[in-house]
């Protein structure tokens, strides 16, 4: 992609009325249409959704086909696609608007970073589709299932909130159960290291991004695994 391309895309952003960006991660404001700042955090629903539903995560969201897919199929629940990359978001967010999906809004920030855009409890689930999985060791921590990302999540969730990973990576995977064994209220709901060797259990894991396509053309296999992150008691 030309350095051009990416500055249109960047400017077309400012224009799109479900896009929201944080310019300076130092400074936790959010920027909407025409830059203009606002302030949703508490306020999603009532003033970008405009509705009670609940509110879903995808992190990590790339251009959004996650995110937008399950907006298809879930009109009463609302989704906001996560990334820190506009020239990614810019794809979904284009074509939610081409179609009219009202329920999707993306989010340009770092992900560490999202506690400061949300209330404590004002998300119900958190997807996590084949993130970068940081294979070096020394990178762990910026896994976004490593504690310290737990632990934001933990305090955005509802009590009863849903984490859900999704990826092709056997470190990652594996990594990520060791680490919901030995972190303080995590509950493994359900676990698969090949989803698609067997019936799946919802019909969200059907969703498949271009990437994922080419993985399981390359022969990998998809896994998967639901926690939740109760409070310490």
């Amino acid at each position: 992609m030309s350095k051009r391309n990416k500055l249109q895309k960047f400017a077309e952003l400012l224009s799109f009325p479900n896009v929201y960006e944080n310019f300076n991660p130092v400074e936790p404001q959010l920027h909407g249409k025409n830059g203009v700042p606002v302030d949703l955090k508490g306020k999603w629903c009532s003033q970008h959704f405009h509705n009670d539903n609940p509110i879903v995560l995808e992190l990590a969201c790339g251009r959004g086909e996650y995110t937008l897919d399950m907006a298809r199929s879930s009109p009463n629940r609302n989704f906001i696609g996560v990334d820190v990359k506009g020239a990614r978001i810019w794809k979904g967010a284009g074509i939610a608007l081409e179609e009219g999906l009202e329920n999707v809004a993306f989010l340009r920030t770092r992900i560490e970073q999202i506690d400061l855009f949300f209330e404590p409890g004002e998300i119900s689930e958190i997807w996590i589709t084949f993130p970068d999985p940081f294979l070096s060791n020394s990178k762990s921590n910026r896994r976004l299932t490593a504690p310290r990302f737990l632990n934001v999540y933990k305090k955005l969730l509802r009590p009863e909130g849903l984490i859900h990973l999704k990826t092709d990576e056997p470190q990652l995977f594996e990594f990520t159960l060791e680490v919901l064994q030995a972190y303080e209220g995590a509950h493994i709901l359900y676990q698969d290291d090949d989803i698609y060797a067997k019936d799946l259990p919802m019909p969200e894991l059907n969703i498949k991004t271009y990437y994922e396509r080419m993985h399981l053309e390359e022969g990998k296999t998809i896994k998967y695994v639901r926690f939740q992150l109760k409070e310490d008691r």
